[in-house]
């Protein structure tokens, strides 16, 4: 029942958004203005896009490679499809990634596979935070805007500051990890108020975690990682070029990262639909800032949301046409008691198998 009024909260959210976003737009206009969009550019846009799905396979094989192997087609679909479940269930489907993979490939245990979806979370939020703050550095401030970006970029330090201090408490974690967890461990079995199941879920999640943060030590699995975000970051910046050049927009490199670290601040807001609403107004509200007219500013971020989440739905419908993945396991994979009984099961299953998983000697011995 909660599940269901969170769901239909988020939905009234969505509308209210939506109609706050459009209220004294002219959507002739607007809809004149995406039939004129060049379709070659769009095109151009949905392939980087799609191209960026198979990239993230790369890295995420890359960061499970210290826990165990997985096949390239297993990451490519859970990829693909948990991007869709992210359309179609907002930010509560970022979950489904980490969650399918187990189901395409047995060799990867539920709890690994979500330890190293926080670790490329933490890539991306790094790679955007330093792109969006580097850029500002040298964006020149639109005319009448002078003092506005003056704001953006004091807000872009304080981002920048905060990732850095973010990776660097992760470094130490992972340097400290074996002695943190036993701390945790012995205060859970102190805490009665935590439920024991709860308390079996985190700290096992927090081993995996550990040992996914291996390539934080390790220069060689850190320079591949690295390799891997900064190729798909260049191709999503890319894409979302294309997009803007679809429009004819004076715009290059400069301004279109600019445009999508607003886009980014809108899609954290966890509305169904990709964060529709948030994501189109904010956006908009970028591409006003470098002075584009309301009209034309809407219909750009009505194709960039398009083609960013097009190719994933298109997957996605491929996996659910094969029967691999249903409509209902992925509603059920958004739950939290889904994924503590996940992991609760990978922790039974690694205790039952009298073998300790790999990521519970990181640190003692390698």
């Amino acid at each position: 029942m909660r599940k269901h009024l969170k769901i239909v909260v988020l939905l009234l959210l969505a509308v209210l958004i939506l109609w706050w976003f459009g209220r004294k737009l002219d959507w002739a206009e607007v809809g004149q203005s995406v039939r004129a969009a060049d379709w070659r550019w769009l095109a151009a846009g949905v392939i980087a896009v799609s191209s960026t799905y198979l990239l993230r396979a790369y890295r995420w094989r890359t960061l499970l490679a210290p826990l165990t192997e997985a096949g390239l087609r297993p990451l490519f679909a859970a990829t693909t499809v948990g991007f869709g479940a992210v359309f179609l269930f907002g930010r509560a489907g970022e979950i489904v990634r980490p969650a399918v993979l187990p189901l395409y490939d047995r060799r990867v245990r539920p709890a690994g596979s979500f330890a190293t979806i926080m670790v490329e979370r933490l890539c991306d939020i790094v790679a955007v935070v330093v792109l969006f703050a580097l850029n500002l550095l040298w964006f020149p401030a639109p005319a009448g805007q002078e003092s506005q970006l003056a704001h953006v970029r004091t807000a872009g330090l304080i981002l920048l500051i905060v990732a850095v201090v973010g990776l660097g408490g992760l470094v130490l974690f992972e340097r400290r990890s074996e002695r943190a967890i036993h701390w945790l461990d012995v205060r859970f079995k102190r805490w009665r108020f935590v439920p024991d199941r709860l308390a079996h879920a985190l700290t096992h999640l927090l081993e995996q975690l550990a040992g996914a943060l291996r390539i934080l030590a390790d220069p060689r699995e850190l320079a591949i990682t690295v390799g891997w975000t900064v190729i798909i970051w260049i191709v999503n910046i890319t894409s979302n070029w294309f997009v803007i050049l679809a429009f004819g927009l004076p715009f290059g490199l400069k301004e279109t990262i600019f445009v999508m670290g607003w886009s980014l601040v809108g899609s954290l807001v966890p509305t169904p639909g990709g964060a529709a609403g948030a994501y189109h107004a904010a956006t908009a509200a970028g591409l006003i800032f470098l002075n584009r007219p309301p009209n034309e500013a809407a219909a750009v971020s009505i194709l960039l949301h398009l083609v960013a989440f097009a190719p994933a739905l298109i997957w996605g419908l491929y996996y659910f046409l094969r029967g691999d993945v249903s409509f209902k396991r992925l509603q059920r994979l958004t739950s939290s008691e889904e994924i503590e009984h996940a992991i609760e099961d990978d922790e039974l299953k690694t205790d039952e198998s009298g073998m300790p998983n790999k990521l519970k000697v990181v640190g003692v011995s390698d």
